[in-house]
């Protein structure tokens, strides 16, 4: 239900209602992705991308109907509070967006990407680099005429009008500082950490691990890590997601035999995503300002139950026990194992795979493709050998001839994402802050997670962020919530104090 506003705005009221009514619409639209990623069979694709095509088209005519622009600038001049006018700035940002883009253009794009993605379940397992060049090529050259058309309204390059999608107000020269200065220290305590991990005994767990305990694993650490099962659900896909909408909020998760961790590790990381969009603030829901700020604090929510706490040595305590419950004891279930294990850096292919401190080197990688991409200073077909040479550079590996594990190993560019990647990286900065803000107010916060008790941490997050939808931009934001603005010299500061103290 939408906040209530004063009967002397009607502008501002009218435009509430059509937000409203979208937000409708972006509840099927969520869940139909959803079910395209996780149920439907492949039958269903064509039909699919239809719908949600003409779907796509439909918002997109609301969203540039135009009698919104004589009500923006009649609602800019009633009595509003300041949720309302944090609406209605966020209305603003909506509709300038999308006025520069034609509706052909909106719908062409929704069915490239939604048949590029669909494709590319397939064709990534067969390493089928020839055939999802063919489906990829149309979205990217979609992409493209979006980012021209946006530079030309908003008067940025064209790469910086998809990153201020996904992170509104962040600009490439500002990344570009930001991953410079993590190329400064980040190879070296690489280095560093490696060499005094190098001696130490790190056992697997050995499986198999029957997928129906590891459902149930997961299903417990949800409710362990406050979701609400009666505003979402666990499912499995090809690639972990979240999706859906606050009121019915669709995770996935995906299993391997042989491997428990990486299902454990990625439902704990949608399950921050999950616990930000339940609670947001919901006198808002229906209205843009109820939404999250940006993807980089979304993933700083990920991120922050993932890697602070999942990897925390408290936490831990608390897993081996589950582990022993669902899967047998095994030596390798010692809590002081699963913090070696948890914490062993080791440099591979594979993104989401990757520990903490090599991670950033995949999302750097990923940036400076996409941006070049974009801006035209790289084709798609040249996309494996620039790959490679990044992955030697950053990571020494290699993935020539390996494109499954290169450049299709993600689902972001075949569904179209272009200014994502970073997020996750500044997530992972944010967090950092948020818990190093914690610890300043709470000196005893360690000691809390000692003894089980995780919700001073949820009560931080749902104060601080959570709650705040998009009242503020992202900077202000990050000032009211750890007293700064975005400051990586936490993330530093996190990984020296995780990866080289004694204690």
């Amino acid at each position: 239900m939408t906040a209530p506003a004063a009967p002397e705005t009607p502008a501002y009221l009218e435009l509430a209602r059509r937000h409203e009514r979208l937000h409708r619409f972006e509840h099927l639209e969520s869940i139909a992705g959803w079910d395209q990623a996780a149920m439907m069979p492949p039958k269903g694709q064509e039909a699919r991308a239809a719908a949600l095509a003409e779907l796509g088209a439909l918002m997109h005519g609301q969203r540039t109907d135009p009698a919104l622009a004589a009500l923006l600038e009649r609602a800019g001049q009633e009595p509003l509070d300041d949720w309302q006018r944090a609406n209605l700035r966020e209305m603003r940002r909506e509709h300038r967006l999308a006025t520069a883009l034609p509706t052909a253009l909106v719908e062409a794009s929704t069915l490239a990407t939604s048949r590029c993605e669909h494709a590319w379940r397939r064709l990534r397992p067969a390493n089928d680099w020839a055939g999802f060049l063919e489906v990829f090529e149309p979205v990217l050259d979609l992409a493209r005429e979006q980012a021209q058309r946006l530079a030309d309204h908003q008067g940025l390059s064209p790469y910086d009008t998809l990153l201020d999608r996904f992170e509104p107000g962040m600009r490439s020269a500002e990344l570009d500082g930001l991953f410079s200065d993590l190329r400064t220290w980040l190879p070296s305590l690489v280095s560093q950490v490696r060499e005094r991990q190098a001696g130490e005994v790190v056992l697997v767990p050995q499986g198999p691990f029957p997928i129906e305990a590891q459902r149930r694993l997961n299903l417990e650490m949800m409710r362990r890590l406050g979701f609400d099962f009666e505003a979402g659900r666990l499912d499995e896909s090809t690639h972990p997601f979240s999706g859906g909408v606050p009121e019915d909020v669709r995770l996935t998760t995906r299993y391997q035999l042989d491997d428990l961790m990486q299902s454990l590790l990625g439902t704990i990381h949608e399950t921050g995503h999950a616990r930000y969009e339940q609670n947001l603030p919901w006198a808002w829901i229906t209205q843009p300002v109820a939404r999250a700020r940006s993807f980089g604090l979304h993933e700083s929510q990920s991120l922050s139950f993932e890697m602070q706490l999942a990897r925390h040595p408290a936490f831990l305590q608390q897993l081996a026990p589950l582990l022993v419950e669902h899967f047998g004891a095994q030596p390798a279930f010692e809590p002081g194992n699963l913090q070696r294990l948890l914490t062993r850096v080791h440099p591979g292919h594979i993104r989401v795979d990757a520990d903490e401190l090599t991670y950033p080197a995949h999302v750097i990688l990923r940036y400076e493709i996409e941006r070049d991409l974009i801006e035209g200073r790289l084709q798609a077909r040249d996309i494996p050998a620039v790959w490679d040479e990044s992955m030697r550079t950053l990571l020494g590996l290699s993935t020539l001839g390996n494109e499954r594990d290169g450049p299709m190993q993600d689902v972001h560019w075949p569904s179209g994402y272009f200014g994502y990647f970073p997020c996750y990286t500044l997530g992972a900065m944010y967090s950092a802050q948020w818990f190093a803000a914690m610890r300043r107010e709470r000196p005893d916060l360690d000691a809390v997670l000692a003894r089980g008790d995780l919700q001073p941490v949820f009560d931080w997050l749902g104060e601080r962020i959570w709650s705040q939808g998009s009242r503020w931009e992202t900077a202000e934001l990050a000032q009211r919530a750890s007293g700064a603005r975005l400051d990586p010299a936490h993330f530093r500061a996190h990984l020296e104090r995780r990866y080289l103290s004694e204690n």
